[in-house]
């Protein structure tokens, strides 16, 4: 009965730490999470901007796993090179290392007031100030998760069958390595292992060894997660599995030295376990980052491009549905996301060619822009063929897919008309915008592919807090693109060369980034205003 009392403690100790971790996750997200994806993506030029935004990005969302997923869809996409998403994931490594760092140098006694603080920030309305405030009652619950983590491990400490055990760990170090590799795998958490690795007394090698297998687990979500996407995201998680396997390898049978370095020079507040994890990563990082470049091509040989495949008929229109309106509507909705998909495809390549001031892209964008015409009227046709028992609530329903699938045709008739034409006139006369007048333009363009997410979730889900924020995100959009808009007159107003040569078009792509943006928060009105939460005039009442 004992045992059964010690495994539920550190169990339900893991659970709160996990549970923690999560609510700092999604408070982060919440809160700053188009900013931070913005950075992400505009973080990647060079190898230490590259690796900065690997930390700084796993800081916040307090999980490589998830710093790794973001990374991998932004290379799905084309946005990050691969190279620099590996580079990403280094640092991404690191900042988990830091996390770990941070939550042990024994700030437990604080808990209860980032906990206060967090509940009191949580019930604003502002996502902002809400969102950091589950961030603070989830890092609370992260320090509290710690003390109990050392309570519930006491029993262990002293247990004559635990002592064995190890000792018999201690003898094979593979077999710690893979011991501690499926405890992280299963927790989807590195630091979740390496925590509970900190809790134990156990001989300096073991703990090295067992730290390394918290660090090969931690590798293995990513890789099932992006199991079934695209081979570039693939590429990139398999990469960081491969590279944290053989940096295990490496170090493995030299963990004895390995802590007697680090206990050289000691950190008071932390354990040994935390420096191993810490001192690791920066490791692998150090030898890893000059041959990143080598190991994407690898694979890249070895994970080869699928061939591409013939273009698909729409598939979710299914006649003999328009009898039964749900599964009409049904398919309908799903069609309406695969145009919504085409959308953010035409989106991908045109920052590429934007990014990369090459135009090849630019081809595919006029294939998909005819596909997404053809689409939305084949929508509105089978939509107008709907059963006459529909009832009220599926004519509603029935106009909000009209309404999105036609504001998606406008954006890609703005992304065609609009944006290629300033693109391949920018590609065309060799023009350069200012290194400022780039960063501007690049960063809009992410969050208008960030909202675009968003746009498609909220038309699927009709969750009225993603519309509030999508809503909020059209403020910040519109007070991006004045600011940029006045940025790039002073600029002219100070003769910088660069902004002359493109005024027209910075402003061209700045209107039309704002035009986008205008109709993908539309799937947001009817949301809200069902709730009460629009008004019908801007204007001020006076």
């Amino acid at each position: 009965m004992a045992s059964f009392v010690v495994f539920f403690q550190i169990g339900g100790a893991v659970a709160l730490l996990l549970f923690g971790l999560g609510l700092v996750r999604d408070g982060i997200t919440t809160a700053f999470g188009i900013r931070l994806k913005t950075a992400l993506g505009l973080g990647t030029r060079t190898g230490p901007r590259a690796f900065l935004s690997g930390v700084v990005a796993t800081l916040g969302l307090q999980s490589s796993t998830a710093t790794a997923l973001l990374t991998a869809s932004f290379r799905d996409r084309n946005l990050i090179g691969a190279r620099m998403s590996q580079i990403v994931l280094l640092g991404a490594n690191v900042g988990t290392a830091l996390t770990a760092l941070v939550i042990s140098v024994g700030l437990q006694a604080i808990a209860p007031a980032l906990i206060l603080a967090g509940f009191a920030a949580s019930r604003r309305e502002k996502p902002a100030i809400s969102g950091s405030g589950r961030a603070l009652i989830g890092l609370g619950l992260m320090l509290i998760s710690l003390t109990l983590l050392e309570v519930g491990t006491q029993p262990l400490r002293e247990s004559p069958e635990i002592a064995a055990f190890l000792t018999m760990l201690d003898a094979s170090w593979p077999v710690a390595l893979l011991f501690a590799a499926i405890i992280a795998a299963i927790c989807s958490s590195s630091l979740a292992a390496v925590l509970l690795v900190m809790t134990l007394n156990i001989p300096v090698g073991l703990t090295v060894a067992l730290v390394l297998g918290a660090n090969l687990g931690g590798a293995i979500p990513p890789v099932l997660a992006t199991a079934k996407g695209r081979i570039a995201a693939r590429r990139l998680t398999v990469g960081n599995l491969m590279i944290r396997a053989a940096g295990c390898l490496l170090v493995l049978p030299f963990a004895g030295q390995f802590a007697a370095a680090l206990e050289t020079v000691p950190m008071a507040m932390t354990g040994l376990a935390v420096e191993a994890h810490l001192a690791f990563n920066i490791l692998l990082a150090v030898c890893i980052a000059p041959f990143t470049g080598l190991i994407s091509r690898s694979l890249a040989h070895f994970l080869p491009d699928a061939e591409p495949s013939g273009e698909a008929p729409p598939q979710w229109l299914d006649d003999q549905a328009l009898e039964v309106p749900a599964l009409a509507l049904g398919g309908a909705s799903r069609q309406a996301l695969s145009i919504g998909d085409d959308i953010a495809r035409m989106l991908d390549q045109t920052r590429l060619a934007f990014t990369r001031n090459d135009s090849s892209s630019l081809s595919e964008v006029t294939v998909l822009e005819d596909r997404v015409d053809l689409r939305q009227q084949q929508v509105k046709t089978y939509l107008s063929r709907l059963g006459r028992d529909a009832d009220e609530h599926d004519r509603r329903r029935s106009i909000t897919i009209l309404d999105y699938v036609i504001n998606l045709e406008h954006v890609g008739d703005i992304i065609e008309m609009g944006l290629t034409a300033s693109i391949r006139k920018k590609i065309g006369l060799q023009l350069r915008f200012s290194d400022a007048g780039y960063q501007e333009l690049d960063a809009m363009f992410l969050m208008t592919m960030e909202n675009l997410q968003m746009a498609q979730t909220i038309f699927m889900t009709r969750d009225v807090e993603l519309a509030r924020q999508l809503m909020e995100q059209k403020i910040e959009i519109r007070n991006r693109e004045r600011q940029s808009a006045q940025r790039h007159l002073v600029r002219l107003r100070d003769g910088h060369q660069q902004s002359r040569e493109t005024s027209s078009l910075h402003l061209d792509i700045l209107r039309d980034l704002k035009r986008i943006n205008a109709h993908l928060v539309s799937v947001a009105h009817p949301i809200l205003n069902e709730e009460g939460l629009l008004i019908e005039s801007r204007l001020r009442n006076v």
